[in-house]
């Protein structure tokens, strides 16, 4: 019996724009089902791949192939077989959502009735029926995003790339892509996901290539990349931020740990093994006049995981 090929398997790709190394020898094997997450801050490289995978882009050395076809030589057979939504709505803004999803499905071989039947479908099922026949214009940010992958899905693809598909929504509007996202898996299309939210990652990706400066530098389940960083993370708010540093010298003086400062002036995190001298170093503060207003002891977050990848934030990285 033939093997099923992957969703996914590049060998060593690498993308340079002159003498800017994009992408950097990444090698990936993607199982087909399910959500596999790329995650990293800005100009990481996770748009110069999935350019490459959707056979938008070639390498500039390497290999890939996409549902067992090489991104090279075999683009139309992958370009039947994909879909790419990307972090800007591709849709005709003067069109209604209606007018648009009926114009894609007839491009891609519907007749009248049942190009219509399938808009009809999509829009239901994206939760826009209300505004079916308005201008796309007149869409806000989350309805333009759910019409832009109702567009990508007119004709169910094995593979779905979505690049960043929630950068610049509301949490509402973010949740609503998301149950999206985990209904596409169900009806068995596999998605590729990048983003640069962490819980984004977090809630989705049952397996997450972490990318920083064009190369992976880990890759695992979140609970894999969780606990290759430390089994826990000491989190501590003071009531005071000025307070901050005299908390700090504290931690690092009893347990000879680096501590990290935050984006919130009032959090400080330390990443240990040892819960007796973690908890007892709560005595030790409160001691010395600092009031904590809250503390907590557990498996680091994504978050963390990213600050102990890469030495910074990813708020930080992601304003380069």
């Amino acid at each position: 019996m033939n093997k099923i090929p992957l969703a996914i398997e590049t060998e060593n790709i690498t993308r340079f724009f002159k003498d800017v190394k994009a992408v950097n020898g990444i090698s990936l094997k993607i199982e087909r089902g399910g959500v596999y997450g790329i995650l990293g801050p800005n100009g990481a490289g996770k748009t110069t791949l999935i350019r490459m995978l959707a056979t938008l882009l070639n390498p500039t050395s390497g290999s890939g192939k996409v549902m067992g076809y090489d991104i090279v030589t075999e683009k139309e057979t992958i370009r039947r077989l994909v879909s790419l939504t990307g972090q800007f709505a591709s849709v005709d803004e003067d069109l209604t959502g209606l007018e648009n999803l009926l114009l894609l499905a007839k491009l891609l071989g519907y007749t009248g009735k049942n190009a219509k039947k399938r808009a009809l479908e999509l829009l239901s099922g994206f939760g826009l029926s209300d505004a079916a026949k308005r201008q796309v214009k007149t869409y806000s940010g989350g309805m333009r995003r759910r019409l832009d992958i109702a567009a990508s899905i007119v004709v169910r693809p094995a593979l779905i790339f979505l690049d960043e598909p929630t950068t610049g929504l509301d949490p509402r509007s973010r949740n609503q892509v998301w149950d999206i996202i985990r209904s596409l898996v169900a009806d068995g299309t596999t998605v590729l996901l990048t983003t640069q939210y962490l819980d984004e990652a977090d809630q989705l990706a049952e397996k997450i290539a972490v990318i920083d400066h064009g190369k992976v530098i880990a890759e695992g389940t979140p609970s894999q990349l969780k606990a290759s960083v430390g089994s826990n993370v000491l989190r501590l708010n003071v009531n005071d931020a000025s307070q901050i540093e005299k908390a700090r010298q504290i931690i690092t003086q009893k347990i000879n740990l680096d501590v990290q400062t935050n984006s919130d002036p009032y959090l400080l995190t330390v990443q240990t093994e040892n819960v007796s001298a973690a908890t007892n170093l709560i005595t030790e503060i409160t001691s010395a006049g600092i009031e904590i207003s809250r503390f907590s002891l557990g498996q680091p977050s994504l978050d963390e995981v990213f600050l102990a990848l890469t030495g910074k934030p990813v708020e930080e990285n992601n304003e380069e």
